[in-house]
């Protein structure tokens, strides 16, 4: 750890794990109602599908805006605007009514902030780890997660209580607008998160990187995001539609998928030391493949929620595993492997949205069913590019290089 850690310094991380806890407490908050999203709008299957497809592809371009605003003004102020702006949202969503039109508009300032808030948040913990000088991205996607569990239960407890869309929707939001505005002051400010490289430093870093094993290692990152956003987005719907479950019960999926996610991650750098990446992505990919065939084979909700637990302690390890292979091939320490990597991660979450969107309509009764056997089959894509997860490291490259990532899911 470096030396003279200030208080200063502590305010900002401790900012940084509130920013991460609130976005995972939100995001959860809305996925796991979907179902009752649908039921209030009336929505078809194939609407539906586009409405959830909005939110990657709007989020992309929320990203790109926000990071454009960095230079200028900071992370951290841009964080610190977008993330109550996200919870805002999701009580407008709930607020919409029965107007699809309303919905269609909450549901895309959604995505815009979501995607804001995802590349400032991530700004903001890669300058808290720059400061520290120690590799801390693993505890801020902990408490997005495990605020995600918590997001996940208080979904299932308001539609147990039968509150309104409304209500469990505003009073998630009005913790997390709370939270964000008492820490967002003490986030890093512009002139504290130091300067990045230069644009030409960065062109002369992109040609040093070699693209071959990113693609390997991108293609399994892509199938694990694929899965993860067929579970966010459609887990709830699949317990609710296809296996009768109650209302209360759905968002337990997804609450399950979260728990064993931070269970494997916390094991998961033990592991890798221990019997090295290839073992180790390898094993997650068998696991994640055992999960989505029981999710598809499931004959109740009870199997189906194991299942899906199963497969998030599989699927958990490829992300982290992935990052740390892109750091073994680039020699500039400019992170540009890991940000080619990190495309793969929002080409699966849209994928996933897209190809699940498309197959789900196609059968009333077994639609989803049908479609989470693509990322069950996709899984094996793990399997054949495993060997390129341990890649061999360019000179000057360092494999405990800081990742930035998209928390899987």
């Amino acid at each position: 750890m470096s030396e003279g850690i200030t208080e200063r310094d502590r305010g900002a991380r401790l900012s940084a794990y509130a920013a991460f806890a609130v976005q995972g407490l939100c995001f959860a908050s809305l996925v796991t109602q979907v179902p009752q999203i649908q039921k209030t709008h009336h929505l078809s299957d194939g609407t539906l599908s586009l409405v959830l497809l909005m939110v990657p592809l709007i989020a992309g371009v929320g990203s790109v805006v926000s990071g454009a605003l960095f230079k200028r003004l900071g992370s951290g102020l841009v964080l610190r605007f977008a993330q109550p702006a996200v919870a805002v949202t999701i009580v407008l969503i709930g607020a919409t009514g029965d107007n699809d039109i309303a919905l269609y508009g909450a549901v895309a300032l959604f995505g815009l902030f979501v995607g804001a808030v995802d590349a400032s948040m991530n700004a903001q913990a890669i300058a808290v780890e720059r400061r520290y000088g120690v590799s801390l991205i693993t505890g801020f996607y902990a408490v997005w997660s495990v605020a995600g569990i918590l997001g996940g239960l208080w979904a299932s407890a308001t539609n147990k209580m039968d509150l309104s869309l409304l209500v469990g929707f505003a009073i998630a939001a009005a913790i997390g607008i709370v939270v964000s505005l008492a820490t967002g002051l003490r986030l890093y400010r512009r002139a504290e998160e130091g300067d990045g490289p230069s644009a030409e430093e960065l062109k002369a870093a992109e040609r040093s990187v070699p693209w071959r094993p990113i693609l390997i290692v991108g293609a399994a990152m892509a199938v694990a995001y694929l899965a993860d956003s067929a579970i966010s987005s459609y887990g709830a719907k699949y317990l609710d539609d296809e296996l009768s479950a109650s209302a209360w019960v759905a968002p337990l999926g997804y609450v399950a998928y979260q728990i064993t996610m931070v269970i494997s991650r916390a094991v998961a750098d033990l592991a890798v030391r221990r019997s090295g990446p290839v073992q180790v992505v390898r094993l997650g990919g068998l696991v994640g493949i055992i999960g989505m065939v029981g999710v598809v084979a499931a004959p109740n909700a009870a199997v189906a929620i194991a299942a899906f637990a199963v497969a998030g302690l599989g699927l958990s390890v490829i992300a982290p595993v992935s990052f740390s292979a892109a750091g073994r091939v680039d020699p500039t320490g400019l992170g540009v492997a890991v940000a080619r990597v990190n495309i793969f991660n929002y080409v699966g979450f849209v994928l996933g949205a897209a190809v699940v969107g498309a197959i789900a309509p196609v059968s009333h009764s077994h639609g989803l069913r049908l479609a989470f056997i693509v990322p069950a089959v996709l899984i094996v894509v793990v399997f054949i590019t495993a060997k390129g997860f341990d890649p061999k490291p360019v000179e000057g490259a360092d494999p405990n290089a800081p990742a930035m990532e998209r928390p899987l899911a």
